[in-house]
């Protein structure tokens, strides 16, 4: 969630700078075939941009707000920057979790997966299950619960941050909104799905994993 409270408190400090779009770690047709240049150039440039100007903007009403004491503006601007928050979030991480190098996840991943779901492929399965089955748009998530020290699956729906929503942390996810994957893959999610695991960032995911574990 995100709490008005921690929201006003934060930005009541002083000013901040503006969210930008951050770049890209490869260039747009890098990861074809799985994913398309044109999908990558939209997904990046559009979508992400949209929700990047979003929410500065619903940040600035928020601050001008805070400065005013009008409480009912602060609580009325919670689902903009819930929504464009997370899309900028989600966004992200999942740049980062693609690449089209070959990696591998580290020994203590490996040993976390399989301690979790028994097998890479296991969890393979439940996180595209998890993928797949979402109505409508949103997000299937590997997450890190801190409490347990296992990794969780988990979904989102539209663009609800996995950490703020449910307190895993997230470590790998797949983005499941027609945006990202209905140019090149049409209504068939299970496709798209099935072939993003052929350019995860392994190395990305592990070191999420790392930062989350202290392992």
């Amino acid at each position: 969630m995100f709490p008005v409270r921690q929201i006003t408190t934060a930005l009541a400090r002083g000013a901040r700078s503006k969210h930008t779009l951050p770049d890209l770690p490869y260039d747009y047709a890098a990861l074809e075939p799985v994913i398309s240049r044109e999908i990558m150039n939209l997904h990046h440039t559009k979508h992400h941009q949209t929700y990047v100007n979003n929410l500065n903007a619903a940040e600035e009403k928020l601050k001008l707000a805070v400065e005013k004491g009008d409480i009912t503006t602060q609580i009325s601007l919670a689902p903009a920057i819930r929504f464009n928050g997370g899309g900028h979030v989600n966004h992200a991480i999942f740049w980062h979790n693609l690449t089209p190098c070959d990696t591998k996840p580290s020994a203590p991943l490996c040993t976390a997966i399989n301690n979790s779901f028994g097998s890479m492929e296991n969890m393979k399965q439940q996180l595209s299950a998890a993928a797949v089955a979402i109505q409508g748009s949103g997000w299937g998530w590997l997450g890190f619960e801190p409490h347990t020290g296992l990794l969780r699956i988990a979904s989102c729906a539209n663009q609800d941050p996995l950490q703020g929503t449910t307190g895993l942390i997230p470590l790998l996810g797949i983005d499941v909104w027609e945006h990202a994957y209905y140019l090149q893959y049409k209504n068939v999610r299970a496709d798209y799905v099935k072939a993003i695991f052929d350019i995860i960032n392994w190395e990305d995911v592990s070191e999420r994993y790392k930062k989350a574990s202290g392992c």
